[in-house]
């Protein structure tokens, strides 16, 4: 063993590294199929805007040049959009970047970071990677009647004490799909304590509508300590491009900056996500096309009697009710991507992305083939 690799913060080396979903080309190689469908990692299948393909190719002249480092037109669009200032507004590499800052910043040995079970892998990589405690505060279980596998937010406020710097919190949730109402969410802040930063991860923010979801934005001026993070991944259609933002107040945002790797997101990533946010009517297609397919989709596994998580996001998670492993693998020899939740302590769930119709009924084509 090369012994410097001893070295390595033990946070690290223990670490078990994030699996994404399985790309089209991977398949392709191990099983020499040219017909796949992926339907592993939540992207919106209808891609992006037309607006965004012309802004990515007038960009192409300036490939030579760095990107703007402060990526002033992007920043003026998102604060108009949301009635802040651009100090407010901390941009990175996709919403991964963003949550690696929080944790550079603000966690570290000493200190502890709280999250649901069931919530996006990536707090605990980055919280263990930052040499964080780990609190884990239970979920709701699936025999809760309002939101199984949601996040407990009693429970989560239990987890704080002197130590936690940062709570995480997804809303909508991430694999399960799963959201927390505005009363909830304000009856938590308001026991959170004010040297504690709560970061509210809104990935899935454009595909919901229930009157009871709350805007995060909305509350950062009645709570300092919060941060709100977006992405262009999933309703914007730009996951190939990788651009997140949060929004904080100025000094938190100040600190993220300090340690924000210049020149991100690049420059076709910058004019991508402008083209994007202008481009309102292609993110309203692509919310009515998975309103209607996520309720199809929902009916089929349930008629199929697959017991489903009620989700308000681009997704539909569900009880394989064998080990989803297997379940996974036989999809994949029918060239059909899904994701196997076992990571997440979830070892008979599949969670399948909401695709177009012809994608979807490919998905409910080889389930019935693997399930006979």
């Amino acid at each position: 063993m090369v012994e410097f690799v001893d070295h390595a913060v033990a946070g690290v080396r223990s670490l078990k590294p994030y699996e994404p979903g399985k790309p089209i080309s991977e398949l392709k190689r191990e099983l020499g199929l040219d017909d796949i469908v992926k339907l592993a990692s939540n992207e919106n299948p209808m891609g992006p805007s037309p607006r965004v393909r012309e802004a990515i190719q007038a960009g192409l002249e300036d490939l030579a040049l760095y990107p703007d480092g402060n990526a002033f037109e992007l920043k003026r669009v998102l604060a108009e959009r949301h009635g802040v200032t651009p100090d407010k507004i901390t941009l990175g590499t996709g919403s991964d970047h963003i949550l690696e800052m929080i944790a550079r910043v603000f966690l570290g040995e000493g200190r502890s970071a709280v999250f649901s079970r069931y919530g996006f892998a990536i707090y605990a990589i980055v919280s263990q990677a930052a040499g964080a405690e780990l609190r884990v505060a239970e979920a709701h279980g699936p025999d809760h009647p309002e939101m199984p596998y949601g996040h407990d937010l009693d429970a989560m406020a239990e987890r704080i004490d002197d130590s936690t710097r940062v709570v995480f919190i997804a809303n909508p949730n991430n694999p399960t799909g799963t959201w927390v109402d505005e009363e909830s969410l304000i009856r938590f802040m308001d026991r959170v304590p004010a040297e504690t930063l709560v970061l509210l991860d809104e990935a899935y923010f454009e595909y919901v509508e229930e009157k009871a979801y709350p805007d995060g934005a909305a509350l950062l001026a009645r709570y300092p300590n919060l941060v709100v993070m977006r992405t262009f991944s999933k309703a914007f259609g730009l996951a190939g491009v990788r651009v997140g933002y949060a929004l904080a107040n100025r000094e938190v945002t100040d600190l993220l900056n300090r340690v924000r790797l210049a020149f991100h997101p690049n420059s076709l990533a910058q004019v991508a996500a402008v083209a994007a946010l202008e481009d309102t009517d292609h993110v309203a297609r692509s919310i009515a096309l998975n309103r209607e397919e996520r309720e199809k989709m929902a009916e089929g596994l349930s008629r199929r009697g697959f017991d489903i998580i009620p989700s308000v996001c681009n997704f539909v998670t569900f009880d394989s009710k064998r080990p989803a492993r297997e379940v996974f693998q036989a999809l994949l020899e029918q060239g059909v991507i899904v994701r196997p939740l076992d990571g997440y302590g979830m070892p008979q769930h599949l969670r399948v992305t909401v695709g177009l119709p012809e994608e979807n009924q490919r998905f409910f084509e080889a389930l019935d083939r693997v399930s006979a």
